[in-house]
């Protein structure tokens, strides 16, 4: 009897494990940029044993050719996971990643110009409805200072992720695993002197059951959690992986609102709605180009 696990199902736990990082940083009382270090220290050595271990070889040269994109990424990667995460503690979980959701939203808006991909009816109504689903949710938070700069973070977070997805388009001759291993290094190192500088010191020790907790981020949800990811990816149809990914904010809201007692309104559940199917739905749905201007 076969009892290798389907990539589907491995495909489906990295998500889960993706989805759930904002409970466990929720409850982490370190600076924002703090649990990034430790996140990308544990991580990166993690995926430097994968290679270790198995015996993989590194593209050397590739990284030498994408080293330039590579520094950018990592830079975009750890600076993107300080403000989601600083999201997490202003704001509620679900809120943060909701508007950090509408990162593929803002790639899609600049693939004509970036990628001189043609502009597709799909891709509109999608982008229309996540912008919509982005300003309903964000009405609700501008009431609160507080939540007003975490609402800020989580908008810039997006941005950051959108940044990032622009850079690792323009990566070739290396794999997903090769790519993410030194934009954590990079981003280490990045995190480590923006940490010492902000905070007048590097590495800022958890205690108590913040140790398990920042261990789990960086090894659960960091090392093993890509590798899976991306070796799940070089199974899978690029359509499936791309469809399972949007269990990963999906599972946050329920993770959030089981775990946290957060709780959306029914505005906002539309509004979130409107974010992850309007991106899904420009990311999937093929349609004819829009016809251009006479």
């Amino acid at each position: 009897m076969n009892r290798k696990i389907k990539p589907e199902l491995s495909l489906l736990g990295a998500m889960l494990v993706f989805g759930s990082v904002g409970i466990f940083v929720k409850h982490i009382n370190l600076p924002s940029t703090a649990i990034v270090l430790w996140r990308t220290i544990i991580g990166s050595v993690f995926l430097g044993l994968v290679f270790l271990l198995t015996g993989r070889p590194i593209n050397t040269e590739g990284i030498k050719a994408n080293l330039l994109i590579l520094i950018a990424a990592g830079i975009a990667l750890g600076s993107n996971w300080a403000l989601l995460f600083e999201a997490f503690h202003l704001t509620t979980v679900s809120i943060a990643i909701l508007l950090h959701y509408t990162a593929p939203a803002i790639v899609f808006m600049l693939s004509p110009l970036l990628f001189k991909e043609r502009i597709t009816t799909g891709k509109v109504v999608g982008i229309v409805a996540a912008i919509a689903g982005m300003v309903i949710i964000n009405a609700f938070d501008m009431g609160s200072a507080g939540l007003s700069t975490g609402v800020l973070c989580a908008l810039a977070s997006a941005l950051l992720y959108a940044t990032l997805m622009i850079l690792n388009k323009q990566l070739s001759d290396l794999s997903g695993l090769e790519s993410t291993f030194v934009q954590l290094v990079i981003a280490m190192i990045v995190m480590a002197i923006y940490t010492g500088i902000s905070t007048g010191q590097i590495l800022h020790l958890p205690r108590g059951n913040e140790i398990l907790l920042v261990a789990t981020v960086g090894v659960l949800h960091t090392g093993i959690a890509c590798y899976v990811y991306f070796s799940c990816m070089q199974q899978l149809p690029g359509q499936t992986v791309a469809i399972m990914s949007y269990l990963d904010p999906a599972s946050t809201l329920v993770f959030s609102a089981v775990l946290l007692q957060e709780r959306l309104t029914l505005l906002q559940i539309i509004g979130a709605c409107l974010i992850l199917g309007g991106t899904a739905y420009s990311q999937l749905a093929k349609h004819e180009p829009v016809p251009d201007s006479p």
